[in-house]
């Protein structure tokens, strides 16, 4: 179980230390496909006469190693750091291009529409903490419950969200009340 609470001092830095992180990640993930084709291209030109077919690119969303339920509390901690940064659309939609699929990214267009809220936290405003529990795992997919804790106190209010993720892509490809 992963859990992050932002603390009302230190939420600004910690956003934008998150949201550099996530820039970062994204420019690297991009990076590597350019990097890894540069040493056949230059063996190439130098033995032109036993040209290969240049090899293909690993899968940016392959199996990294990491828990799927992980996966998501990076991207669900990077994206509330995004959205509730000033100026963050450009990358809480780059976010959601890295880590959801695309039908997904199409779902929650239009329950965006439809609910005039956010589909990712199903909600119009930003959580203070988020808490990733993982769940079961089945033909391909595995699920994820993550909390949304959305006020302090001795009674705070938690919505709960179920993630699906695939786990050939990392990618999430479902996100339910």
């Amino acid at each position: 179980m992963l859990q992050l609470r932002i603390a009302q001092g230190s939420r600004s830095r910690r956003a934008l230390g998150r949201t550099l992180l996530a820039a970062a990640l994204l420019t690297a993930v991009t990076a590597v496909p350019a990097v890894a084709a540069a040493p056949q291209a230059q063996q190439a030109s130098k033995t032109p006469q036993t040209r290969q077919a240049p090899a293909t690119a690993p899968a940016a969303h392959g199996n990294t190693g990491a828990p799927a339920y992980q996966q998501v509390a990076h991207f669900y901690g990077a994206y509330i750091d995004a959205v509730s940064a000033e100026g963050g659309g450009e990358l809480a939609a780059s976010l959601r291009k890295f880590y959801l699929t695309p039908q997904l990214r199409s779902r929650l267009d239009a329950w965006e529409r439809r609910n005039h809220a956010d589909g990712v936290l199903r909600a119009q405003n930003v959580p203070l903490a988020l808490r990733v529990t993982p769940g079961d795992s089945a033909a391909g997919h595995t699920w994820s419950t993550v909390r949304l804790t959305w006020s302090r106190g001795e009674h705070p209010t938690y919505s709960y969200l179920t993630v699906r993720s695939d786990l050939a892509t990392g990618r999430i490809s479902d996100i339910g009340d």
